[in-house]
């Protein structure tokens, strides 16, 4: 960008593009009156900058986008820069701390899942795309892409989002439009990669050719599309939802790997499996049986059935010789 540019909404999301997060500017406006800069332009991010704990910074996060989602409820445009101050703050900060990616769902609740959902998605597969090497840019495009994946539920009914009865077809038939909504509303963005709006439009499809838009499901869906697909279905399964409960990390890799083999791609799951398994051990569990156990060791074949000690006791239960038993909460 050339010295005495004029700096227009569409340039400042052009440098955001460029991760360039300041610059010098004049000291006069273009009509030579003086230039009075704002030293807070919004409260809430000025609160999330100050933020050094993960759980903190994170909680602040999620309110601030639920703020925003009332706002394109209302009619608002989606103000992809001000995603992006959210959810990059929240990344390095998770790409330093791991551990706490992979405990999301511990702090999600029904009420405001959508929310939760949303910098869920962006955290676990920004954290993917970095444990697969991609470019620091790119971890940063699919935390965006995942974060605004959802977007589109504010053009659904909002009485559709904490239904507490089963859906109706057109229930499902509306909800199923998601995605197209958030395509077209972050479609014209300079901030998103072309590859990353075409993943928020089919991060709802399968490798399979299930899942939906149904029209997308005939073309091969592209690596953003992968990872996002996988940490959305991931923070969905091992949440709290209204119309479901929720199930353990474990138990969701293991119906992934086996029960939807061919649907999502097998080196994002297993890439985010070897990541969970490694952060695993340790960790207190309780079994579908209601026994508490400590999870001793993780054999590297059979990542979804650790050996357990159960609580209190010298017993041993090697979860993969014994089928019927599964972990159904990390505590």
């Amino acid at each position: 960008m050339y010295e005495k540019t004029i700096l227009t909404a569409e340039s400042i999301e052009a440098l955001e593009a460029f991760l360039i997060s300041e610059v010098s500017v004049e000291k006069t406006l273009i009509d030579g009156k003086k230039f009075l800069p704002k030293e807070v332009i919004d409260p809430e991010l000025d609160e999330l900058e100050e933020s050094s704990d993960f759980t903190d910074l994170y909680l602040k996060s999620v309110q601030t986008y639920k703020r925003l989602f009332r706002n394109w409820q209302a009619g608002s445009k989606v103000e992809v820069a001000m995603i992006r101050l959210i959810i990059i703050p929240l990344v390095d900060k998770a790409l330093e701390e791991p551990g706490n990616i992979l405990m999301l769902h511990h702090y999600c609740n029904k009420e405001d899942y959508t929310f939760h959902h949303a910098i869920s998605i962006g955290l676990i597969g920004s954290y993917i795309a970095s444990k697969m090497k991609y470019s620091k840019a790119d971890v940063y495009q699919v935390a965006i892409g995942g974060c605004l994946a959802d977007c589109g539920m504010a053009k659904v009914a909002p009485r559709l989002l904490n239904k507490m009865e089963d859906l109706t077809a057109e229930d499902y038939e509306e909800i199923h439009n998601h995605p197209i909504f958030s395509y077209k509303m972050i479609k014209d963005s300079s901030i998103i990669k072309d590859s990353v709006k075409i993943a928020i439009l089919e991060h709802h499809g399968r490798l399979d050719g299930t899942g939906y838009p149904k029209r997308l499901n005939a073309k091969p869906m592209n690596l953003f599309s992968k990872i996002i697909a996988v940490a959305d279905v991931f923070h969905a399964m091992t949440s709290e939802r209204v119309y479901r409960k929720k199930q353990s990390p474990f138990r969701v890799l293991e119906m992934i790997l086996h029960d939807d083999f061919g649907k999502f791609d097998i080196e994002v799951v297993k890439t985010l499996l070897s990541s969970f398994s490694s952060f695993s051990i340790g960790s207190r569990v309780k079994l579908n049986n209601g026994f508490i156990a400590e999870i001793i060791f993780i054999d590297a074949s059979n990542q979804t059935r650790p050996i357990v000690q159960v609580k209190d006791s010298e017993e041993i239960i090697n979860l993969s010789l014994t089928r019927e038993l599964y972990i159904e909460e990390i505590l």
